[in-house]
């Protein structure tokens, strides 16, 4: 393996992310036959095919798999080495791809100016996705540190918490719970819910939440496929909501949804700043997880001023 070369690896790495040796030539600026030599070169090397040649495409082996994921290793290893060197020369701390849930871009905006504010000379990259895009993009490098409810427990990652996180039930503000006190969780549970997709943050918390009342789970409501579609469905009168009350200070204040107060809500989580255990942090990682320690729940909407009444729940 000693005579592998980093062209190599990005061929491969471009052909798997393309699907096909041409597109995989356009992307690196190669003629086809160039990127097919690197990459019967590196089959040769190590032995083994990298891809399946099928009909729709080049699919990428067990070895083709493992193959990749050493050469996102390198790519980050070389950034990680361009930035501690841009550092030392005092050109810039570097970059930084930072990724959020769904539910996070509600804050992760304001707090990325800020930041930027602070720090002009690192370049930011923002993603949003939900929770299981977030998480793949962990997986594959794509996002160096992630923010979100539940850190992942597939892949070693660093957690570290920077603000709580309340998740409420919201309802219209005709709805008839809306003037009830200490609803029960029996109650509750007999509304109709609208939902998020399965694996989302809001939605484990639900069924965490409703998991000890039999049979709940089993019909457990509409799926919709964002905060802002929900909102507009409870806002018609479709049912109720379990939501981040980070999604819906401006709502509230404005009339137009009404937080139920159900006994044991709001039940408090908290923000993490995710990263993972298996890399090394860039100047730029560490720069910002020492901002979200210091500043991240200012930046937090203040979940008092929509629910004041109301004692912290313990998690």
């Amino acid at each position: 393996m000693r005579n592998l070369t980093l062209r190599q690896f990005r061929a491969v790495q471009a052909i798997t992310d393309t699907g096909k040796i041409v597109n995989a030539a356009k992307m690196l600026g190669l003629s086809p036959p160039a990127v097919t030599i690197q990459l019967r070169q590196v089959e040769e090397e190590l032995g083994i095919a990298l891809f399946d040649r099928t009909a729709g495409g080049m699919r990428p082996t067990a070895a083709g798999l493992a193959f990749v994921e050493t050469a996102q290793l390198l790519d980050e290893r070389l950034r990680l080495l361009r930035d501690q060197i841009d550092s030392i020369k005092g050109l810039r701390i570097g970059s930084l791809k930072l990724g959020v849930v769904s539910t996070a871009k509600y804050f992760a905006p304001r707090m990325m100016a800020a930041f930027m504010k602070e720090h002009p000379d690192i370049d930011m990259r923002l993603t949003i996705g939900n929770r299981s895009e977030i998480i793949a993009n962990l997986k594959s490098h794509d996002v160096d540190i992630a923010l979100m409810g539940r850190p992942p427990r597939d892949i070693p990652v660093r957690a570290s918490a920077f603000g709580d996180h309340p998740l409420v039930i919201i309802a219209p503000p005709d709805h008839p719970l809306v003037d009830v006190r200490d609803i029960s969780k029996e109650r509750i549970a007999q509304e109709h819910f609208l939902i998020r997709e399965p694996g989302s943050g809001t939605r484990i918390s639900l069924e965490i939440f409703l998991g000890e009342l039999p049979g709940r789970l089993d019909d457990l409501g509409i799926e919709i496929g964002s905060n802002e579609t929900i909102k507009q469905a409870v806002m018609a009168g479709l049912g109720v909501a379990f939501i981040s009350a980070h999604t819906i200070a401006s709502e509230v204040e404005a009339g137009r949804l009404v937080i139920l107060d159900v006994v044991g809500m709001p039940i408090r989580r908290q923000w993490f700043a995710v990263s993972r255990a298996d890399r090394a942090a860039s100047p730029a990682m560490a720069t910002f997880h020492d901002f979200l320690m210091r500043k991240g729940a200012m930046y937090l909407p203040l979940f008092g001023k929509l629910y004041p009444d109301t004692p912290p729940h313990p998690p």
